[in-house]
């Protein structure tokens, strides 16, 4: 049996942006019950998140991206007594409020904890439930409900603390992962493969990649076998030439039939054999490093069931 990390943490509650917007608290709380009412949650070594540092977030990003973001939440504590706004808008379908980078560096330092439990040997590999996600997050700009790039920042932590020489991200999200192509764009010691709705948000990924980006647009209404021939014939491969020491799956669950935020047609046995084939690839030539970290899927049933056969996959239950 696979030993999986879990990480989660109650300041992911506190961020909120919005009534009614999808990328809301309760999407944890589908997790956390369907983890619970199915038994996976008790095979789970639970994991202590703390907040990221300044030095590992700056790994991903600019100082002046933080500061940025630091100083919009400053000015909403500090006007708020006098009647000023609770949220400030990034774009229109994101928005800071106070806890927001509470939340934000929390998700950081689950990233980076997750890396160093799996490097010390402490679990096989990791599942963190963060919020906000990260994979929109550019070097300098928060869009797409996200505000930093945890996959990018845990990533850059193996690579640069841990000594590694070749990591690799999966994201298999509904919605292109511009941020993390934009953070690791041409950097040798990273692969990144990817499919995605096209055209979609954030309307990108399809014209001239880098070199060590592998991006499969796909249409809206894609079903799953399709994806599965994607992943054996195109992923697969690719992979395994690489061969990484580690890999990170951007891990959103938005591509499933049921999810209204994008179009395509995967459930949850989709997601499982992904990550089964993506687990036997670190099996080979990682040793079974696999770091996972949550972005998208907003139907609560869906997500709910969906992570849960990720998990589980990754457990070996």
């Amino acid at each position: 049996m696979a030993k999986t990390g879990y990480l989660i943490h109650r300041d992911f509650w506190k961020h909120e942006m919005g009534e009614g917007h999808p990328e809301c608290p309760a999407r944890l709380d589908a997790i956390e019950d369907r983890l619970l009412a199915s038994g996976v949650g008790d095979a789970l070594e639970r994991i202590d998140v703390p907040i990221a540092t300044l030095p590992q977030i700056t790994r991903a990003h600019s100082v002046e991206h933080v500061e940025h973001l630091e100083e919009l939440s400053q000015r909403l504590v500090a006007d708020a007594p006098a009647g000023g706004p609770d949220h400030a808008q990034i774009d229109p379908d994101t928005t800071l409020m106070k806890f927001t980078m509470l939340a934000a560096r929390r998700a950081a330092g689950a990233a980076v904890a997750a890396v160093d439990a799996v490097m010390s040997g402490q679990v096989e590999n990791a599942f963190c439930a963060v919020r906000p996600p990260g994979h929109h997050a550019c070097r300098e700009q928060a869009m797409g409900f996200c505000f930093f790039n945890n996959v990018a920042i845990a990533a850059r932590h193996a690579l640069e603390e841990h000594g590694l020489e070749r990591v690799a991200v999966v994201d298999f999200d509904v919605h292109h992962g511009n941020g993390t192509e934009d953070i690791l764009a041409n950097d040798p010691r990273v692969l990144m493969v990817s499919f995605f709705q096209h055209p979609f948000y954030p309307f990108s990924g399809a014209d001239h990649p880098a070199a060590n980006m592998m991006n499969i647009p796909m249409p809206a209404y894609t079903k799953g076998m399709d994806i599965r021939e994607v992943v054996e014939m195109l992923w697969i491969p690719r992979l395994d030439a690489f061969r990484p020491q580690m890999i990170f799956f951007s891990a959103g669950f938005d591509a499933h039939y049921e999810d209204d935020l994008g179009q395509m047609r995967l459930n949850e046995n989709d997601y499982a054999w992904i990550t089964n084939r993506v687990r036997d690839v670190a099996r080979q030539h990682a040793d079974g490093r696999i770091v996972s970290m949550l972005e998208g899927g907003y139907n609560l049933g869906a997500l709910a069931r969906s992570v849960e056969a990720h998990v589980r996959t990754l457990a070996d239950l």
